[in-house]
């Protein structure tokens, strides 16, 4: 009842057993995890939380050096109350224009929109127009002409005038930065920044040109200006029209500048006019004219703009225009780097590898306090990693790899304490299934360690069940044992089919016991696998099997020294044993069968009776041995000389009989017994003696003589007798 109750058992496990999917499970959980947070980033429902991480990147760089290339000549509420009306009169801007042109900067840029004239001084400024070469002014271009906001048709004229629209991102923010646009006329223009910037590099020999390799890219000296795409980085399905950057913005230390002027020098509108300004932050320099007073608001968000403690800190409209400009002419210059992202593939590749390091973390660090430490110390790792590639110009994703990292470790988490709850169960449904089995059972982990154990195991192998427990084969058996225990496990975890083997068994007093063990591989629902494997004591049943095999092996050596003695004795029988030829006996049989074949086939048959002539002679001067030797040649030379399906025999004496099968005619056998009184008929050495011997043939034909054997043979020996009469070395036919 108990073995049929096991065998029950086994079947069960086997209906119910599952691929093996534990080597897989990291990576799919890792793959899934991957894929929600690479789904919810192609909503962009992680857009605005990117750009912050990004935002802090900014916030968090180090000073670089000053910016001494910039003046801003600030319209503050000072300067519109001295010159007592706002906006600035044509007037003062034309005072401001000449006293700039003393100090000749290299480019100036007037950030103040001048479609209509502001009396008075209109004259006075549009003179300053002309005279200006290096001036540039600004236009804010639109889809139609309400949204339009022309130049000075003096500075548009010259071509010296940029646009300063500017593209905001979804939370109101400037990332990025238009070098060219399209108006509705498909007529291409320059923005305020570049066309400064391009102002100031032609004095270095700098001019813009097509990037090698990619000629939709612009290169300005050392720096290639990569075009923006919809899906850049972080942004998803972003207006990605005209000529677009990323802008890596500077951040220029402030030494010797007041904080409210930073990162650019700047002075007041009236300052300049009032000849307060040092000389050498004009002369070579772009100098930017722009609105920071609150009256004429003109403010933007860019990264620096917020902080994580505390308000918002929008920078005037004049100040992007020279972060704008700094980082073009850093860029060519200096080869400072531009901000660049990866491929899709690689960021997809990258957050991936994050997620799987999330669970690879979690599954190898089990304790909880130092699997959380460990989840820490690696956000640490990846923020630090993508801060250091920010100094450097790229860009790459970080919340999602702390998401897909966390959610990931998280998951197995969960997976890891579900598994463990079957796990328990799993062991207490086996442990009450395999001890009411009497047969031993053990089943182990993927660890080679026995989880459960049944009292049977327990009791054959000789320790209590608590010593056993969490132990492997390598702690209670032999090294060669535990080898074969190990080898034929692995075998099953890695065919993942069941097998059957006989191994040996050495118990806790030393003995060792022969047994088959069936091992199978099983998975519970949390994916859990188990070795099972089933004994049976097969010593005994060796034993018999060893004494059968012996039995066997005598029996069969005795069969085969009869079988040899009985070859042995019918080829005595049927041999002559000096020639070695077939005997009379052994003729006489050939000879019938011979005949009924010929009858059955209706062919002819021949019989040669030959008798040697002289032998006697020789037999009684040379000897006996001599004699024995010579039929021995005699009879080597008639095999050679016949047929394969020819028989020689010797009768007896110096009688030799030849059987021809299946001759077309008698003129066959007359040019057989030719060929063997020739054969015969050549010398023969032995040793000091030479000798010859001739032979004398009768034949007979079936059935022109006889159609039985016994008349055949009388006539063929009378045909012999016939030929040693006439003359002998001849042969006769009957």
């Amino acid at each position: 009842m108990n073995k049929q109750l096991g065998k029950g058992f086994v079947k069960l496990l086997f209906r119910h057993k599952q691929p093996l999917a534990r080597k897989h499970r990291e990576l799919i959980t890792a793959f899934c995890v991957a894929i929600c947070i690479l789904v919810l980033r192609s909503f962009g429902l992680l857009q605005s939380l990117e750009w912050a991480a990004l935002d802090q990147f900014f916030r968090l760089r180090p000073d670089e050096a000053e910016e001494n290339r910039i003046t801003i000549v600030a319209i503050d509420e000072a300067s519109l109350r001295q010159v007592g009306s706002g906006p600035i009169p044509d007037k003062a801007i034309a005072q401001l224009l000449e006293k700039l042109k003393a100090h000749k900067p290299r480019a100036i840029g007037l950030d103040i929109y001048r479609d209509l004239p502001v009396e008075p001084g209109h004259s006075n400024l549009v003179k300053a127009y002309k005279s200006t070469p290096n001036l540039v002014g600004i236009e804010l271009l639109g889809h139609n002409k309400n949204t339009i906001v022309s130049a000075p048709r003096e500075l548009s004229d010259r071509d010296q005038v940029g646009f300063n629209n500017v593209v905001l991102d979804g939370d109101g923010k400037i990332r990025r930065s238009l070098l060219y646009w399209h108006d509705v006329d498909n007529q291409a223009h320059k923005s305020f920044a570049l066309k400064l910037a391009l102002l100031y590099l032609k004095n270095e020999g700098i001019f813009p040109q097509k990037a090698a390799g990619n000629y939709d890219n612009l290169q300005l000296g050392k720096a290639v200006f990569h075009r923006f795409k919809p899906n850049y980085g972080a942004y998803v399905e972003a207006d990605s029209r005209g000529y677009q950057i990323l802008s890596n913005f500077p951040k220029p230390a402030c030494n010797n500048l007041q904080l409210e002027s930073c990162p650019f020098r700047q002075v007041s509108f009236i300052d300049v006019l009032a000849n307060r300004v040092p000389e050498d932050w004009i002369r070579d320099s772009i100098v930017l004219i722009g609105s920071t007073a609150p009256s004429l608001p003109d403010d933007v968000l860019i990264p620096y703009s917020s902080r994580l403690m505390g308000t918002v800190q929008p920078v005037a409209g004049i100040k992007l225009q020279a972060y704008f400009i700094s980082e073009l002419i850093a860029a060519a210059l200096e080869r400072r780097p531009l901000l660049k992202v990866w491929s899709d593939e690689i960021e997809w590749l990258w957050i991936f590898a994050w997620a799987y390091l999330g669970v690879a973390t979690r599954r190898r660090i089990q304790r909880p306090c130092i699997s959380a430490l460990s989840i820490v110390v690696c956000c640490l790792l990846l923020t630090g990693y993508a801060y250091v590639a920010f100094l450097d110009g790229w860009w790459i994703p970080i919340l999602p790899c702390l998401l897909t990292f966390c959610g990931s470790s998280v998951v197995l988490t969960y997976q890891i304490a579900h598994i463990q709850e079957e796990l328990k169960r799993s062991k207490e449904f086996l442990g009450q299934v395999i001890n009411t089995i009497s047969d031993p059972i053990f089943v182990k982990n993927e660890k080679h360690q026995w989880i459960v154990l049944n009292e049977a195991y327990c009791q054959f192998l000789g320790y209590p069940k608590t010593m056993l427990i969490e132990k492997s084969d390598y702690d209670f058996f032999p090294k060669h044992e535990a080898d074969v225990f190990r080898q034929q496990d692995n075998l099953v975890l890695w065919s993942q089919e069941p097998q059957e083997n006989e191994e040996e068994f050495t118990d806790a007093v030393g003995k060792t016991h022969l047994i088959a063990t069936k091992r199978s591989l099983h998975k519970d629902a949390a994916g859990n696998f188990y070795l099972v494997g089933v004994i049976r004591d097969i010593t005994e049943r060796k034993l018999i099997e060893e004494e059968l095999k012996d039995t066997a092996a005598k029996l069969s050596q005795s069969n085969n020294e009869l079988k040899r003695k009985e070859d042995q004795m019918r080829y005595l029988a049927y041999h002559d044993p000096l020639t070695g030829l077939p005997n009379r006996k052994y003729f006489a049989e050939q000879l019938q069968q011979s005949l009924e074949w010929a009858q059955s086939n209706n062919l002819l048959l021949a019989l040669l009776f030959i008798d040697l002539d002289g032998f006697k002679q020789i037999n009684d001067t040379l000897g006996h041995d001599i004699g024995d030797r010579l039929l021995v040649t005699i009879a080597q030379r008639l095999n050679n000389s016949l047929r394969g399906t020819d028989t020689v025999s010797r009768l007896g004496g110096d009688e030799f009989t030849v059987i021809l099968r299946a001759i077309s005619n008698i003129k066959v056998a007359a040019r057989v017994a030719e060929k063997i009184l020739t054969t015969i008929a050549k010398p023969i050495v032995f040793e000091d003696y030479t000798t010859r011997v001739s032979a004398s043939i009768g034949i007979s034909i079936y059935p022109i003589n006889s159609h039985d054997c016994e008349t055949l043979v009388k006539q063929a020996d009378t045909a012999m007798y016939c030929a040693k009469h006439l003359g002998k070395n001849r042969y006769e036919f009957a």
